[in-house]
């Protein structure tokens, strides 16, 4: 029986021909990635390793983006712990204010990911980096400091599930919806431990941005990873982004998978997730009349070039709705610094929209942008659980960056005029 694409990278990691799935392995680790929540918690595990050091110095990330710049006195302190482990280990790959942006966003954009890689990040969005064919993971902070030490880690070899991507979507239609659809369809424990494996044509008609997307909630329908083709599209990417040599796997084509879905694009239509779970989907025009306090436009979801983009185009020359606050955050200071050159901030602020400094802030319910009791909000982050961004009693729906800036404009969950 042949291998999954996964199953290839792994097996080439931990130097055999072949794994199966189920099978216990120990691989070498291209990268490993932290940030300043989860970071200190690793460092503090390594004070206990009898070991001095870290594996490669160019070969860990450290990103500081959750609550910063520091909201308060305990996340201060959280990345001078930080610092002060990169500054005396000398890692070369340490990201703070002025050169920070959001992890998942942020190591691709710097080349530090690429196809063939294998990597591990203390957050749970590591997946990310399997739209450029890459295995990537979440682990505990444990595990990055066995990593951070050791540049190894254990793994249980998943099985998969194979999405036949076919069609192209309509306008309106994004990364966001398709994967909002998927997780609606399996469940948030539908691909639980499992390589979600993306293929088939209609891959060509998603970008790098929608692909990022994707992958990214893997972990929402419990995938261990999503990972996609390496086409000319990715590696234009990689070009573009990275000097690394990169290394191209393809599934065989008996490799077994444990289920198939064929995900056709020209079906499907704006989504949105219902609280309290990203599996409580509806499609736009089956939402009904939700008014809304808060739109969230950004995150290591939909902060990209890309998105902001589609938000600025839906809301140029509109005002944001009287009584709605509307938070638009870039994800790294490149992506600002181009939103800014092409007007879009412009168009945001005009509308009575606010810009924010690259943070993951208000998607786990840091700072900026924190909900009060009662109050709803259309964010195109990745969770949307009971009280992720606020009061326990506060609703959260996951959308599209059309979506979002779409109910900014009316106060309602709404699509854009055409």
């Amino acid at each position: 029986m042949g291998m999954t694409m996964t199953q290839k990278i792994l097996a080439a990691a931990a130097g055999l021909s072949e794994v199966k799935a189920g099978q216990l392995i120990e691989a070498e680790l291209d990268l490993v990635l932290g940030n300043d929540i989860t970071s200190p918690v690793a460092i503090h595990e390594m004070d206990k390793f009898t070991s001095d050091g870290v594996f490669h110095k160019d070969k860990i990330a450290l990103v500081m983006d959750h609550f910063v710049p520091n909201k308060d006195i305990k996340s201060a302190q959280h990345c001078k712990c930080v610092r002060e482990f990169a500054c005396k280990h000398g890692i070369t790959n340490y990201f703070d204010v002025g050169e920070m942006g959001i992890e998942h966003a942020l190591l691709p954009e710097k080349g530090l990911t690429v196809a063939g890689d294998v990597i591990i990040g203390a957050d749970s969005h590591t997946c990310t980096y399997g739209a450029l064919g890459a295995f990537s993971t979440g682990v505990g902070s444990t595990d990055m400091a066995a990593g951070m030490a050791t540049g190894k880690a254990w793994f249980k070899v998943p099985s998969a599930i194979k999405f036949n991507i076919i069609g192209k979507p309509s306008k309106w239609v994004s990364g966001k919806d398709v994967i909002l659809h998927i997780i609606g369809m399996i469940g948030v424990d539908g691909a639980l431990y499992k390589s979600m494996e993306f293929t088939g044509e209609g891959i060509s008609n998603l970008s790098m941005d929608d692909r990022f997307t994707i992958a990214n909630m893997a972990i929402e329908a419990g995938g261990k990873n999503g990972i996609f083709p390496v086409d000319d599209v990715a590696v234009s990417y990689m070009k573009e982004h990275s000097k690394r040599d990169y290394k191209i796997y393809e599934a065989d084509e008996d490799a077994e998978y444990d289920q198939e879905y064929t995900i056709d694009l020209s079906t499907l239509k704006p989504t949105v997730a219902f609280p309290h779970l990203p599996e409580n989907t509806r499609t736009v025009d089956e939402a009904g009349d939700i008014k809304i306090d808060q739109v969230v436009i950004g995150s290591c979801t939909n902060g990209r070039l890309e998105d902001l983009r589609t938000a600025a185009q839906v809301l140029k020359g509109k005002k944001v709705a009287k009584g709605v606050r509307c938070i638009v955050i870039p994800a790294t200071q490149r992506i600002y610094l181009e939103a800014m050159e092409e007007g879009l901030l412009r168009a945001f602020i005009e509308a009575g929209a606010i810009v924010s400094t690259p943070t993951c802030g208000p998607c786990l319910g840091g700072y900026m942008g924190i909900l009060a009791e009662g109050e709803r909000c259309v964010s195109t982050t990745n969770r949307n659980f009971v009280g992720r961004m606020g009061h326990v009693d506060s609703e959260i729906y996951l959308a599209s960056p059309a979506v979002a800036a779409a109910s900014a404009v009316t106060g309602r969950i709404s699509v854009p005029e055409e």
